[in-house]
Parts: C-alpha cells; sequence; structure tokens
C-alpha cells in the first residue's frame, strides 16, 4: 500500500479499515509462518471480528476506574501479619530516581561504580551493626533465597568439617517457608512443638535428634508475635552438639536498633529489605533478603562480594570456598538502594521508635479486641497478635466469613488460617505508620463484625456486597481452574 500524499489528506486507509469501526477485517494467517505450537482453533480465520465502538474518554475513564478499585498501601489499611505491609516513605522513592546511581548499567567497568560499591558496602556494614554478624551479602533477592542461602552455607560448612548432619530443627512457629528451604537444601525438616505459652521451651528439644541436627531455624518473634526468650539457651544447647543457629528475619521490624540477633546464639540471619526497611512489600515486586553471617561462615557467603583494593572496591566474583552465585549481577540494587536511604533517613534512633511504636500498636489491637475475639495466647506480643474465630464459630462463622465482611467497610483482612497451631487464625499486623485513627477506625470495623457475627451471621456468609466481584466459590476454583478461554476448553472436550 502506498502512502498518500500528505498534501492530499492527512488520514489514508489502513489494511484493515471497514466501514463500520466496529469491525476488522481478519486475513487468514499464512500457513509458513505459523509457529507449529500454535493449535488450529486459535489461528485465525477469514472474516470479520467485532470490537467495541468506544471514544477514548469512555476507554480512558474506565480503565483509571479500574485502577481506583485496587486495594494498595497508599489507601487503605494493610492489617497481614507477618508480612510488614507498612506504608514506606515517599521521600525514598523520590531519591533513588533523582540519583545517577539508578542509571548505572551492571556491566560497567568497576572504576565508574565506584560510589554505588561504597553505598552497597556501607549498607552491608549497617545490616551487621543491627544484627552483631561479622560478614553480609547483599545477593539474595527475597527471604525465602536468604533462607536457602543461609541452609547452603550451613551445608558447605558442615562438608568442609567432613561432618554428616541431615536434620534442620523447625519450631511449628517458624516462618512458614522454613520446611520447603530445608528440603530444597537436601536437610530434613524436623518439626518442634512450642510450649503452652507459645515459644520454644528448651526442654522441648530433648525428644529432638539433636546429633544428626545440622541447625535450627528460629523465627523471633515468631508468627504468634510473641518473643522466643529462651533463644539463648536454646543457641547453646544446639552449638554444643555442634549444630549451628539459623535465625529467620522475617520479623526483625521489632528488634530494631534493641536487640542483634547474634547475641541471642544466632549464627546466621536474613533480612527481609522488603518488610523492614522501607522498600515496598507484596505486588509480585522485586525483594530483597540479605544474609549475616558470623566469621566462621564468611567464606561460604555467595559472589561476588565486594572488596577493598589498591585501585578501590570490587566485585570479587572468584572464591572456591562460595556456595557460589545466586543470582545475575549484584542483587536488587535499587530495593538495596532504598533501604540504604531508609537507614540513613531514620537513624539509630528512628530505627528504635520504629520498633517501639510497632510494639505499642499490635499490644494496643490486642487489648481492644481481646473480649470480643478469642485470644489463645493472653501475653505481651511484639509487632502482631492472633486471634481465633472460637467464639464467632459459635455462630456459624469462620475466620473467612469475617475476613470477607471486612472488605465491606473498607479494609484489607488480616492474614486468615495462618500460623496452623491456631485454628481459625486472625494474624493482625498494625505496623509502626499507621495513625491512631485508622487503627481505631479498624478495630470499630472488627468489633461491628463480631457483632454482626452474633446477630445476624447470615451477613457474613454472604460478604463482600460492595467489591466488584462478590464472594467466589474457592473451593470449585482451586479443584476446577479455568485457566484457557471456555471457548477452548468445549472444542477439546
Amino acid at each position: 500500500m502506498q502512502k498518500p500524499d500528505r498534501k492530499d489528506s492527512l488520514l489514508f486507509e489502513l489494511p484493515w479499515h471497514s466501514p463500520n469501526p466496529g469491525l476488522v477485517v481478519c486475513k487468514p494467517y499464512p500457513k509458513d509462518r505459523r509457529p507449529p505450537s500454535i493449535p488450529e482453533e486459535l489461528v485465525r480465520k477469514e472474516g470479520t471480528l467485532e470490537l467495541p465502538s468506544l471514544d477514548e474518554l469512555s476507554v480512558v475513564r474506565h480503565f483509571t476506574s479500574l485502577s481506583q478499585k485496587n486495594f494498595s498501601v497508599d489507601t487503605h489499611f494493610y492489617p497481614l501479619g507477618s508480612c510488614t505491609m507498612k506504608y514506606n516513605p515517599k521521600a525514598i522513592e523520590v531519591l533513588i530516581p533523582r540519583t545517577r546511581l539508578s542509571k548505572l548499567h551492571p556491566y560497567m567497568p568497576h572504576a565508574l561504580l565506584q560510589g554505588l560499591l561504597q553505598t552497597l558496602q556501607e549498607l552491608e556494614q549497617y545490616l551487621m551493626a543491627l544484627s552483631g554478624m561479622d560478614a553480609v551479602s547483599l545477593q539474595p533477592s527475597a527471604g525465602a533465597q536468604g533462607e536457602l542461602a543461609g541452609l547452603l552455607i550451613i551445608k558447605a560448612y558442615l562438608q568442609a568439617k567432613n561432618i554428616q548432619k541431615t536434620v534442620v530443627l523447625i519450631p511449628d512457629t517458624a516462618h512458614g517457608t522454613n520446611p520447603a528451604s530445608s528440603s530444597l537444601a537436601g536437610f530434613k525438616p524436623v518439626v518442634i512443638p512450642s510450649g503452652p505459652n507459645g515459644i520454644l521451651e528448651p526442654s522441648l528439644l530433648d525428644s529432638a535428634p539433636l546429633d544428626d541436627t545440622a541447625a535450627i531455624m528460629i523465627t523471633n518473634p515468631n508468627t504468634l508475635g510473641l518473643f522466643e526468650a529462651h533463644m539463648p539457651k536454646i543457641a547453646e544447647r544446639l552449638h554444643a552438639r555442634g549444630a549451628l543457629v539459623y535465625m529467620d528475619g522475617a520479623n526483625l521490624n521489632p528488634l530494631l536498633g534493641f536487640v542483634q540477633p547474634r547475641r541471642l546464639g544466632a549464627d546466621i540471619v536474613h533480612f527481609n529489605l522488603h518488610k523492614t526497611f522501607g522498600a515496598p512489600h507484596g505486588g509480585g515486586g522485586p525483594g530483597a533478603g540479605p544474609i549475616g553471617v558470623v566469621q566462621e561462615l564468611s567464606p561460604y557467603l555467595p559472589v561476588p562480594r565486594i572488596e577493598n583494593g589498591k585501585e578501590g572496591l570490587s566485585l570479587q566474583q572468584e572464591n572456591p570456598e562460595s556456595i557460589g552465585r545466586l543470582r545475575a549481577f549484584f542483587g536488587n540494587v535499587l530495593v538495596l538502594l532504598k533501604a540504604w536511604v531508609y537507614i540513613r533517613l531514620l537513624g539509630l534512633d528512628g530505627l528504635r521508635n520504629v520498633a517501639m511504636t510497632s510494639i505499642l500498636n499490635a499490644n494496643y489491637v490486642k487489648e481492644r479486641l481481646k473480649g470480643t475475639y478469642h485470644l489463645p495466647f493472653d501475653t505481651a506480643c511484639m509487632h502482631e497478635c492472633v486471634f481465633s474465630d472460637r467464639v464467632q464459630a459459635a455462630y456459624g462463622i469462620k475466620t473467612a466469613d469475617i475476613a470477607k465482611r471486612l472488605l465491606d467497610y473498607g479494609f484489607h483482612p488480616p492474614t486468615i488460617a495462618f500460623p496452623l497451631i491456631v485454628p481459625g487464625a486472625l494474624m493482625i499486623e498494625p505496623t509502626e505508620t499507621e495513625t491512631l485513627e485508622t487503627i481505631e477506625a479498624f478495630l470499630r470495623a472488627m468489633e461491628a463484625v463480631a457483632k454482626e457475627a452474633e446477630e445476624a451471621p447470615e451477613v457474613l456468609r454472604g460478604a463482600p456486597y460492595t467489591t466488584p466481584v462478590s464472594r467466589v466459590d474457592e473451593v470449585r476454583a482451586n479443584r476446577e481452574p479455568r485457566l484457557v478461554h471456555p471457548t477452548s476448553q468445549e472444542k477439546k472436550r
């Protein structure tokens, strides 16, 4: 087709033009250009395709309206427990793109990366100071990868000493990914039950296979929001048997500036920068899970490592003792930079205020709701508190019903059905970034839902009513997932 002269007309007929703008003329897809993997029923055929004829403004308003239906931490309160869905300072999002660091390419020579390497080295030092560890690697891309890295380090360390141990002990209050990480690293996860007060008692190790134990993975504070006060004694006992202590730092938020994992007996700890240090969490975005280790384990950290040399800082790519590379380049650098800014903005006093406020908010929620919802462990908590649906179950209401009804009140539900040791669990983490007014509004909503459960339980069982999508049959969706277009399914049948 020859393009008309612009002097004649600014408009010209497109190849798919039709008099009706809602119809598109379809041409057959050439067989010689058809990928062999495309099923015959999906190949474009001769004919016309009807498309809706809409003006631009209607389309813009439609998609803008859809975007405004999203929940986000900028618009709603996210009380998800063990996830720390807190508001992240916009200063971080503004500062990073304005620096030249965000425009660097990973293949640039080290001589041109000195500012970036210095910043990342400082972040390592900050994390070492907060954890008490002797060395830190920023490479892992998420908390789960940090767990895997730590376990691979334990494995390499034991192999170097020709020690054969196959078991990793995991308390039933540990972070949910610990068993999978242990299995992936080649260890056998063995669950240790917590005591009646919700924390791990040293005596509970009596029945554990300690002689075959390579390490224990202990989350502190645990997923009940309780501080593992016996961790030093547990660590001492495991160290005496030649085992290591891995502390899952997913819940590090309430310990900032007050408790160093090293002083609790930890040999390895990972940091969720996307939970604790100001990088957004959730939404499928990038995370970062650096790991810190004691000196004896530092040779096994993943490469590359930042090193000082005669010509400045460089990335050391080779180390025969290292567990190797976990990912391309040097981790999610922009997430690491956000954590560096967060720590610099707050300082030690600010980080301590983060910890204190998160603890205060969680205990306030616990005290306000413990007469309305069942509280399995009525003791001081750290950053989160866990209730159950035992009271509401008397009226036929489960945690899922409570969660769905909260949506009608404009709140994202808390974590439900976890930790598994609390049947019908409701795990609430208010974080330190929410105002008292927001927390009060959430508490009023929780109280209103509890009252409805008693007086009109059928309302909860049909909720939500105000969301774009009403309640779906989640069981059927899991058992009969619809992954392709219905017409394609029918043809295959």
